[in-house]
C-alpha cells in the first residue's frame, strides 16, 4: 500500500496539476468529488458514478453516525465495502452541521451536542469522537473537526469561531490514528477577514496536516468575496500539500478556484440540480421542465457522452420531469455528474498544455449564452 501523499505534476499560473495517493487509489487533480452524504450519491449507483470519471466521493460523519451508525459500517468492512465504492473516500467531520443545524445543537469548548434531526435523540461530537468515527468508516481523507463560521459574522464572532476551530484542529490531529495511505486535512477558517485567514493558516501549518482545506466560503458571501479570500489564502498554504475548497460549487466557481490554486472540490449542486430538472451544459444551464423543451429533439448537450445525452431527447427528459418519473432524476443527475467530470478533465488538460487562461475565457463566453433553446 502506498503512503498518503501529493505529487505536483505541473503548473499554469497559480493553477496546479497533481495527484493525491491514498490507500484506495490515486486521485487526479484538479478533482471534483460527488457528494454521498449518507453512503450514497443520490439517484446513482456507485458503478454509474465511477463511469463519469469520478475517482473519489464524499461522505458525512454526522449523518453516518446517526444512520446506519459507524459501528455497523465498521462491521461490514468500512464504507467502501458497505456501499460498494472501491475508490477513495473523504469524510466531512460534521463541522458543517455545527452551522447548518444551529437550532439543534449546543456548543462548548469540548465539542457539540446535537439533537438528532431524525428522532430527537442526543449525540455528542468532539474532535476525538469525530476522528474515531471517520476511522471506523475507513475514510481515506479525514477532515479535522471545526465550526463552519456562519455568514455574515462580525470580525469578533469570526475570530472566536476560528480560534475555537484551531484548538479543535490541534485535538483532531492528536487523535488521528496514522495508517499507511490515510491522511488528515486541516480546515482554514476566518470568514471574509484576511487577517483571520492568515492567522488560521499559520496555526494549521504549525500543527502540520497532510492537506489543507479552505472552509467557511460559499455560505452567502458571493463569488467576488470568495475569490478575494482564495486569492490571498491559497498562496500561504504549503505547495507540497493538496488544497481543498469545501462545498464549491457552480462550474464558474470551480474554474475560478482552479485559477487560484485549488486542487479539490465538492458540492451537492450537480446532484441536487439534477433532481430538480436543472442541467449544466457547455452553453450554460438548462431547465428541462420549461415548456420550450417539450418538442425539442436535441440532447441536453451535443458534446456530452453521458447516457442521457447519447440516448434521449430533451423532449423525453422534459416528459420525465413533468411526470415526476424516477428515471428523469437519474438521467439528469448522471448528466450533471458527467458534465462536472468533463469539466475537470478539460481543466487538467488546459493546465498541462499551459492554456488555462484561454480556456477560462472561452468557458465564460460559452456559459454566458445561457439556455440555447431560448435563442
Amino acid at each position: 500500500m502506498s503512503a498518503f501523499g501529493f505529487r505536483l505534476l505541473g503548473e499554469d499560473g497559480q493553477a496546479r496539476l497533481g495527484q493525491v495517493q491514498t490507500a484506495h487509489g490515486a486521485i487526479q487533480t484538479p478533482a471534483f468529488m460527488p457528494v454521498g452524504t449518507v453512503g450514497t450519491v443520490k439517484a446513482m449507483m456507485p458503478e454509474s458514478v465511477a463511469s463519469t470519471g469520478a475517482e473519489i466521493i464524499l461522505g458525512n460523519t454526522y449523518h453516518l453516525m446517526l444512520r446506519p451508525g459507524a459501528d455497523r459500517v465498521e462491521r461490514f468492512g468500512g464504507l467502501h465495502r458497505f456501499m460498494n465504492w472501491p475508490g477513495p473516500i473523504l469524510t466531512d467531520s460534521g463541522g458543517f452541521q455545527v452551522m447548518s443545524l444551529a437550532k439543534l445543537r449546543t456548543m462548548t469548548e469540548e465539542g457539540v451536542t446535537f439533537q438528532s434531526h431524525l428522532d430527537g435523540s442526543s449525540h455528542t461530537l468532539t474532535p476525538e469522537r469525530s476522528m474515531e468515527i471517520q476511522r471506523r468508516l475507513d475514510s481515506d481523507i479525514t477532515m479535522s473537526f471545526d465550526e463552519c463560521t456562519a455568514f455574515p459574522a462580525s470580525e469578533e464572532v469570526a475570530a472566536a469561531s476560528m480560534r475555537l476551530s484551531m484548538r479543535w484542529a490541534k485535538r483532531s490531529r492528536a487523535a488521528f490514528v496514522e495508517r499507511t495511505g490515510y491522511g488528515i486535512f486541516g480546515i482554514v477558517q476566518g470568514s471574509v477577514y484576511a487577517d483571520l485567514r492568515v492567522e488560521s493558516v499559520e496555526a494549521l501549518t504549525a500543527i502540520g496536516f497532510d492537506g489543507y482545506a479552505v472552509g467557511g466560503l460559499a455560505v452567502g458571501e458571493g463569488q467576488d468575496e470568495m475569490f478575494r479570500i482564495l486569492s490571498m489564502t491559497t498562496p500561504l498554504l504549503p505547495a507540497e500539500r493538496p488544497r481543498y475548497l469545501m462545498g464549491v460549487g457552480k462550474p464558474a466557481d470551480i474554474v475560478g478556484g482552479v485559477l487560484r490554486g485549488i486542487d479539490m472540490f465538492d458540492c451537492v449542486m450537480p446532484t441536487r440540480s439534477g433532481r430538480t430538472g436543472q442541467a449544466f451544459t457547455r452553453r450554460g444551464t438548462v431547465n428541462i421542465r420549461n415548456a420550450r423543451h417539450q418538442d425539442d429533439p436535441r440532447p441536453l448537450d451535443e458534446a456530452c457522452g453521458c447516457p442521457a445525452c447519447r440516448n434521449y431527447s430533451r423532449a423525453y427528459l422534459h416528459h420525465l420531469a413533468r411526470a415526476e418519473e424516477v428515471l428523469g432524476l437519474m438521467l439528469m443527475t448522471w448528466h450533471n455528474l458527467h458534465y462536472y467530470q468533463d469539466l475537470m478533465r478539460d481543466l487538467r488538460g488546459a493546465i498541462a498544455e499551459g492554456r488555462l487562461a484561454r480556456y477560462a475565457a472561452d468557458f465564460a463566453a460559452l456559459q454566458a449564452l445561457g439556455d440555447v433553446a431560448a435563442l
